[in-house]
């Protein structure tokens, strides 16, 4: 079985690595405000300001982390808040049949966990200095 893993060659400049447990903290506070509010997980994560300041800083800087362990997380974020946005708009395509609704509300229940389960292994593998796979 092949390894999926990424292999880092540099090592992170000055910093990035501290932006992405920034970055991390973000998108995770985000996230957990859909827990203490009325807002889903996966709605809060999406349009919380923390998330999308997350996603700005994680375009600007990933010239910055190309080549080291960090390029993967970074993609790793990146690939997480788009897919759950594609998640959504698929739920929110159901939501407009009255048939769909049901379904639409566990997807985005279930797209939420999904979000959290990202975010737990992500920050915790940068903790431990792994890369994410690809």
């Amino acid at each position: 079985m092949q390894d999926s893993t990424p292999q880092a060659t540099l090592m992170p400049k000055d910093g990035m690595v501290k932006l992405a447990h920034v970055m991390y903290g973000l998108h995770a506070f985000s996230a957990l405000t859909g827990l203490v509010s009325a807002a889903f997980i996966v709605t809060a994560f999406l349009s919380g300001w923390p998330s999308i300041i997350a996603v700005v800083l994680n375009y600007m800087n990933q010239r910055e982390v190309r080549g080291t362990y960090l390029e993967s997380h970074f993609r790793w974020q990146l690939r997480t808040f788009w897919f759950a946005l594609l998640w959504v708009v698929v739920a929110l395509a159901l939501a407009f049949t009255l048939i769909g609704i049901p379904v639409a509300l566990v997807l985005a229940l279930g797209v939420g966990i999904w979000v959290l389960y990202r975010l737990a292994r992500g920050w915790s593998a940068l903790g431990a200095e792994r890369p994410m796979p690809f």
